[in-house]
C-alpha cells in the first residue's frame, strides 16, 4: 500500500475536518452551566476578579493626583506641605493592592476548584448520559471519537475555565475602567488611543479568522487520529499477521500530517498576533506622546469630563494608560484562540448530551414473587428465584404473569434505517423450554432478530409479544434483566476472574459463580490459572485464549440464571474437544430455559425444537433437524454440504 508521505504530511485544506466557527450559544450554555455547578462560589470569585481588575487600573489615578501635587508644591516651591499628602496617597494605594492582592488569591485557588470540579461533574454528567444512549449510537460512531470527548475536549475546556475566561474577563473591566478614566482626563488624547485599537482589533481579527479555522480543524482532526489509534490497537495482531505494518505507519501518517497541518498554520498566524499588537501599542504610545507634547506646548483647550487643563499630570499618566490599554487589547487577543478551541470542545461535549437518550415508555415491570395456594401470583421483596410481571392497568389494577419465556413474533419488519428493510414478515414462535436455532449466511438477519427481542432496535411493522404482553410494553431494564445474552465477541472487564463472572448477576455468591463456571464447563481452566477466581484480567483478559473467554462468557450468562438465552455463535472460538465439554454445560444450561441460538456449526443445532433458515431477511425453510433435511432444501444443501455458508 504505497502512498506519497510528503503529500500526506501536509494535506490542502479541502481533506482537512470539517467545521470553522463554533455555533453560536455555546459560550452562553458553557456559562449556564458553570453557574448551575457553583451558583454560589462563582459569583463570589466573579467579585474578586472585578475587584482586581478595578484595582489594576486605579495607579493611572494616583500618579496623576501625585503628579498633579508635585507639580503644584514646584509652581510655589513648598515641597513640606505636600509631603502629607502624598504619603496619604500612598498609604491609599497600598491598601488598595493588598485587597486586589488577597482577591487575586482568593479567585485563583477558587478558579482551580471549579475548572476542576465542572470538569469532574461534565465528565459525570457526559459519562451517565452515554449509559442511556441506544446501541445506534455506538454502532454508528468510532469508539476512539467517543472517547476523545473526555480527553481532548476535556483539555480544551479547562484552559478555557482556568485561563481564558478569568483573563478576558479581567482585560475587558480594565479596558472598560482606563478607557473611563482617560475620557474623564482628555477626550481628545482618548480619541487617539481609540484610533489605535481600532487599527488593533482590525489586524487582530484578520487573523484570528485564519487561525481559529485551523485550531477548530485541529479539534475534530485530534478526534478522527485518537479513533484511529484505538481502532490501530485493537487490530495490532491482524496488523501483523498480515504484515500490514508499512500500511499501518503511512495511514497513521496521514492522519497525524492533518493534524501537523492544522496546529501548524493555526500556530503560524497565532504566533504573529503578539508581535503586531504589541508593535501597534508602541506606535499607539509614541503617537499619544508627541500629540500630548504638542498640546502642552501649544495651550490647546483642553475637552474633558474633568474640565481639567493640559498638563503634565495628565500626559504622563495618559501614556502609562496607553501602555496599559494596549496591553489588555493583547491579552484579550491573545486569548481568543483558546476560547475558540474550547467552544469547539465545549460544543462537541454538548453534542454528546443532546444526543437523544434511549426511549423507554415501557411500564410493566419484572418483580420478585411467590406463587399463592389459589395459583395466583403476588409480589415480594425478598429473593425468591420466581419472577413475574407486574403489569398495571388504566382502572388502578395490578396483575401479575409468572415470567415463563414464551417469545412470539408477528409479521416483523424492520431495518437499520427507514429506507432499506432488513427483515420481511418474520412469524415465528419459541414456547417456554424451547430452542430456537436460527441459520444462514452472513447478513441473513439473525443476529438482527436477537437484537430485537432485546429492543436495542424498535421494529418498523408487526408485533413481538413476550408472555403474551407486547413488549413496547415491559420496561427495557426489565426486559433485557429477564434475558441472558453469549455474544460471538467476547467482552471482559479490568478485573477479576470471579468479579467478570459476577458481572451477570451481582447480587451472586463465590459459591454461585464457581457452580456457573463449573456448568459453563470453564472451572478446570479458571482453577489452572496463576490465583484461580482471583486471578487479575486486563486488556479484554488479552492473558486468556479466545476460548477460554468463550467460557467465562458463558459462565457469566449461567449465573444470571435467566428464563431465555440468546446464543449467537456462542461456541464459534472453542475448539472441537473443547466444544464437546462445554455441549454438556451449554445443555444444562439450557434445560428448562426458552433459547435462541445463532450458529454456523450445525452440529450445535441439530437438537433444536425448530430451525429457521434464512434468506436475506427472509425465513424460507422452518422445521426440525429430520424434518429440514426430508424437504431436501436449503438447509439439507447446507447439512451435506452441497452449499457452504457465507
Amino acid at each position: 500500500m504505497a502512498r506519497n508521505k510528503t503529500q500526506n504530511a501536509n494535506p490542502t485544506p479541502a481533506t482537512t475536518a470539517r467545521g470553522q466557527r463554533a455555533p453560536k450559544g455555546v459560550l452562553r450554555r458553557l456559562l449556564r452551566t458553570l453557574f448551575s455547578f457553583y451558583p454560589v462560589l462563582l459569583p463570589i470569585t466573579l467579585v474578586c476578579i472585578v475587584i482586581n481588575a478595578i484595582v489594576s487600573a486605579a495607579p493611572a489615578v494616583f500618579l496623576q493626583n501625585v503628579i498633579a501635587i508635585v507639580d503644584e508644591s514646584y509652581q510655589s516651591g513648598d515641597w513640606a506641605s505636600v509631603s502629607g499628602r502624598i504619603l496619604t496617597y500612598v498609604a491609599v494605594l497600598v491598601v488598595m493592592y493588598v485587597i486586589s492582592l488577597i482577591a487575586g488569591a482568593f479567585y485563583t485557588q477558587m478558579m482551580a476548584i471549579i475548572t476542576q470540579g465542572s470538569l469532574k461533574k461534565l465528565r459525570e454528567k457526559m459519562f451517565s448520559h452515554m449509559q442511556d444512549l441506544p446501541i445506534k449510537y455506538f454502532d454508528t460512531n468510532g469508539h476512539g471519537d467517543i472517547m476523545s470527548y473526555y480527553t481532548n475536549d476535556v483539555d480544551t475546556l479547562r484552559q478555557l475555565i482556568s485561563q481564558s475566561l478569568p483573563q478576558m474577563t479581567i482585560s475587558g473591566i480594565t479596558l472598560f475602567v482606563v478607557f473611563c478614566i482617560m475620557m474623564y482626563y482628555s477626550m481628545i488624547l482618548a480619541l487617539l488611543v481609540v484610533v489605535g485599537v481600532v487599527c488593533m482589533v482590525l489586524a487582530a481579527r484578520a487573523i484570528t479568522s485564519r487561525s481559529s479555522k485551523y485550531f477548530l480543524r485541529q479539534q475534530i482532526t485530534l478526534a478522527k487520529a485518537e479513533a484511529f489509534m484505538e481502532e490501530m490497537m485493537t487490530g495490532q495482531k491482524v496488523i501483523k499477521v498480515f504484515c500490514h505494518e508499512e500500511g499501518a505507519r503511512a495511514d497513521f501518517d496521514k492522519v497525524n500530517g492533518e493534524i501537523f497541518y492544522n496546529a501548524r498554520n493555526g500556530n503560524r498566524f497565532a504566533n504573529i498576533l503578539m508581535p503586531l499588537l504589541g508593535n501597534i501599542g508602541n506606535v499607539m504610545y509614541v503617537v499619544v506622546a508627541l500629540v500630548g507634547g504638542a498640546l502642552l506646548l501649544t495651550d490647546v483647550p483642553n475637552i474633558s469630563i474633568s474640565g481639567m487643563a493640559f498638563s503634565i499630570s495628565i500626559v504622563v499618566p495618559f501614556l502609562n494608560m496607553t501602555k496599559q490599554f494596549a496591553g489588555a487589547i493583547g491579552q484579550v487577543s491573545n486569548q481568543i484562540n483558546m476560547v475558540i478551541m474550547g467552544l469547539a470542545g465545549a460544543h462537541r461535549i454538548f453534542a454528546l448530551l443532546d444526543e437523544e437518550p434511549e426511549t423507554d415508555e415501557g411500564y410493566v415491570t419484572l418483580v420478585n414473587a411467590r406463587e399463592n395456594a389459589d395459583g395466583s401470583m403476588s409480589e415480594c421483596k425478598e429473593r425468591t428465584h420466581v419472577w413475574a410481571w407486574k403489569h398495571p392497568h388504566h382502572d388502578g389494577t395490578v396483575t401479575y404473569t409468572r415470567l415463563q419465556g414464551d417469545v412470539r413474533f408477528y409479521d416483523v419488519d424492520f431495518g437499520y434505517t427507514p429506507e432499506k428493510t432488513v427483515l420481511h414478515n418474520i412469524t415465528l414462535y419459541a414456547k417456554p423450554g424451547q430452542k430456537v436455532a436460527f441459520v444462514g449466511s452472513t447478513g441473513a438477519g439473525k443476529t438482527t432478530i436477537t437484537n430485537l427481542i432485546n429492543r436495542f432496535y424498535d421494529i418498523a411493522d408487526g408485533k413481538i409479544r413476550y408472555d403474551d404482553i407486547n413488549i413496547n410494553k415491559i420496561k427495557k431494564a426489565d426486559l433485557r434483566r429477564s434475558l441472558g445474552i453469549v455474544l460471538q465477541d467476547t467482552n471482559l472487564f479490568t478485573g477479576t476472574v470471579m468479579e467478570n463472572i459476577r458481572y451477570g448477576n451481582l447480587e451472586a455468591s463465590d459459591e454461585e459463580c464457581i457452580a456457573a463456571a463449573q456448568l459453563a464447563g470453564a472451572d478446570d481452566f479458571i482453577c489452572r490459572l496463576p490465583e484461580g477466581y482471583n486471578t487479575m484480567l486486563t486488556g479484554n483478559g488479552a492473558n486468556l485464549s479466545q476460548g477460554q473467554r468463550q467460557l467465562l462468557a458463558i459462565a457469566r450468562a449461567a449465573v444470571a440464571d435467566p428464563p431465555v438465552m440468546i446464543l449467537d455463535e456462542a461456541t464459534s472460538s472453542i475448539d472441537t474437544r473443547t466444544e464437546a465439554i462445554v455441549q454438556q454445560g451449554m445443555d444444562a444450561l439450557m434445560t428448562g430455559r426458552t433459547v435462541f441460538i445463532i450458529a454456523h456449526r450445525l452440529s450445535t443445532v441439530r437438537n433444536a425444537n425448530a430451525i429457521m433458515v434464512l434468506d436475506h431477511g427472509r425465513i424460507i425453510e422452518r422445521g426440525t433437524h429430520e424434518d429440514l433435511l426430508q424437504l431436501k432444501g436449503t438447509y439439507y444443501q447446507l447439512y451435506t454440504g452441497a452449499l457452504e455458508l457465507d
